[in-house]
């Protein structure tokens, strides 16, 4: 491998999603636990989108060691759940991009939930910053979706 090669792949630990597992940088956080944080996309697709990240340093789904897979999956699918139930949803897409071709544009793995309705389509990924209010409101939501789970 070529050392421009070897620098393109190396991981950022200045990438966003590394700075918001850090609280160096805000999110609307919705879930963490000692592997994994989850946040509202700033971007969303789809009402209720919702990243998953590991809190280990991995570029992609690639990269990842399978421990930091299994419990960022785990958390992946709690998150779905109440994604779902937060938003009424017909059902949930889980999509995770590994590298620029497939269409990543943060290097830090990372899992998105999007409930899915009938006939609706999604929006534009990475068009239009939602209002931080939209934000919050739909992370209160998901919140209270995880908290009823636990019950």
């Amino acid at each position: 491998m070529s050392i421009e090669k070897a620098a393109v792949m190396s991981y950022d630990p200045e990438n966003i999603f590394a700075k918001i597992i850090r609280a160096k940088a805000p999110a609307h956080r919705v879930y963490e636990d000692d592997w994994t944080v989850a946040f509202m996309d700033l971007m969303p697709q789809a009402d209720g989108h919702t990243l998953i990240v590991p809190k280990h340093e991995a570029r992609d789904l690639l990269d990842a060691e399978p421990y930091v897979l299994g419990k960022t999956i785990q958390t992946t699918q709690k998150v779905a759940r109440a994604v779902k139930v937060a938003f009424s949803a017909d059902g949930v897409m889980v999509a995770q991009l590994s590298g620029a071709a497939a269409g990543q544009t943060v290097f830090h793995l990372h899992f998105h939930v999007l409930p899915r309705y009938d006939g609706v389509d999604l929006r534009f990924h990475g068009k239009e910053v939602a209002p931080a209010e939209v934000l919050a409101e739909h992370a209160e939501r998901v919140r209270e979706a995880l908290r009823a789970q636990s019950d």
